[in-house]
């Protein structure tokens, strides 16, 4: 019983660890699905890309959007994936998808 007692807190800590590793990669895969989608609808409609990223993200990691124009849109969005883990303050997790601009193909 005194071992398990002692080993307990090291349990926990890699316990912690390994749902914080899942939550990160959680965020990676948010962060990926709302470039592509602000991306999408930023070639669609300019001005919705941050709508359409806050849609398709999980509303705790706080997604922001920013894009570029020209030939191509490209987003750029980065959530932040809070730490469960004391004396972590999470991370911020960031990726970028490109799309045809739509708009700008349409008008030629």
């Amino acid at each position: 019983m005194l071992e398990f007692a002692g080993f307990l807190p090291f349990l926990l800590i890699i316990g912690m660890a390994a749902i914080q590793l899942g939550l990160v990669g959680y965020g990676a895969n948010q962060a990926g699905s709302a470039a592509r989608a602000a991306a999408r609808a930023e070639s669609l409609t300019p001005g919705t890309a941050q709508a359409a990223a806050s849609a398709a993200t999980s509303t705790w990691l706080h997604p922001a959007a920013a894009t570029g124009t020209g030939d191509t849109i490209t987003a750029t969005v980065t959530v932040h994936v809070p730490a469960i883990i004391p004396l972590f303050d999470g991370w911020d997790l960031t990726r970028t998808a490109t799309m045809p601009n739509d708009e700008q193909n349409t008008g030629s």
